[in-house]
């Protein structure tokens, strides 16, 4: 059960917080005669190169943005399916919910 809790809050967190960016990362080529570290030219990160809390961050983020598409009415489902986090769709469905809850307030009164 606490893993369902947990996963849920990653989620969460995806949403909130936006994406668990990759960054970059530079291998560690040999060591010098002082005793020193060389270093290789700096390279995108991979999945592989993630800690386990990351790749579970990571995870969490292609969760999370896959259960809102999923979730979300053909029509609206249309205008944001180019967006591939789920902190932006988030805030465009809540935008675009607001608006039509406003067009209908104005289409009452």
């Amino acid at each position: 059960m606490i893993r369902g809790k947990e996963n849920g809050f990653q989620i969460l967190q995806s949403i909130d917080q936006g994406p668990f960016e990759l960054r970059t990362t530079r291998d560690a080529l040999g060591t010098t005669p002082e005793g020193g570290v060389l270093l290789g030219p700096e390279r995108p990160r991979t999945y592989e190169d993630l800690s386990d809390t990351e790749k579970k961050r990571y995870d969490a983020d292609v969760r999370s943005t896959n259960i809102m598409l999923q979730g979300l009415p053909k029509d609206i489902y249309k205008l944001i399916n180019h967006n591939i986090e789920a902190k932006v769709i988030w805030d465009n469905v809540k935008m675009l919910l607001a608006g039509s809850e406003l067009t209908k307030e104005d289409r009452e009164s």
